[in-house]
């Protein structure tokens, strides 16, 4: 972790709207399914934020899960790393979250190493692993371990097929963003240049 002194001001305001967002009760359920989708011998985190951030500092439990999301021969991370050195830690997270990318996590849900390293927003951090376990849930290829409902499925694409007649009524129709013009009329309505006769 960085050493950095305690912030102050709008530092330290914004810090704590951050950390308010973190969740321990999905904190539990995420440790819960690492540890059974990994289905290894890792062990289980004291709770708490710091606990959690520590057991996932090191990158090899999120490679790990990562890996276990493919069928065997197929993992994304063939090299994982039990490195101290903190560099090759870094390194490992970029790993994760370039591999997360490539399974179907969007960009906008994927943390920042520094988010996970510093612990400066882990609740981005539970973001991004529950939009893992919801994309896991959706590919059902059967690498997936454990409960479903612990997961949101994400939503498949609904295509609607529209004839051209249907197609063409449509361009004659004036949508309601754009207003309406029932009732409207040019009564009263003088020609231009001319006063109105107000009595």
């Amino acid at each position: 972790m960085a050493n950095r002194g305690p912030s102050y001001g709008l530092s330290r305001e914004v810090q704590e709207k951050i950390e308010q967002k973190y969740d321990a009760d999905l904190e539990n359920k995420l440790v819960d399914w690492i540890i059974l989708q990994c289905a290894e011998d890792i062990e289980h985190p004291p709770p708490g934020r710091a606990h959690f951030q520590k057991w996932l500092m090191d990158g090899t439990v999120l490679c790990k899960l990562i890996n276990s999301l493919y069928p065997p021969g197929q993992e994304p991370i063939p090299k994982i790393s039990e490195s101290k050195m903190a560099f090759k830690q870094m390194e490992q997270i970029s790993q994760f979250l370039k591999a997360a990318e490539t399974y179907g996590v969007r960009t906008t849900d994927i943390f920042q190493t520094v988010d996970l390293w510093e612990g400066k927003d882990m609740a981005a951090v539970q973001r991004t692993l529950m939009a893992l376990g919801s994309v896991a849930v959706t590919k059902d290829d059967g690498c997936y371990r454990g409960e479903p409902s612990w997961f949101h499925r994400k939503a498949q694409q609904n295509r609607r097929g529209f004839s051209e007649e249907q197609l063409r009524q449509g361009q004659s129709v004036i949508g309601l963003q754009m207003g309406s013009n029932k009732g409207a009329s040019q009564a009263g309505m003088t020609g231009y240049g001319m006063p109105r006769q107000i009595m």
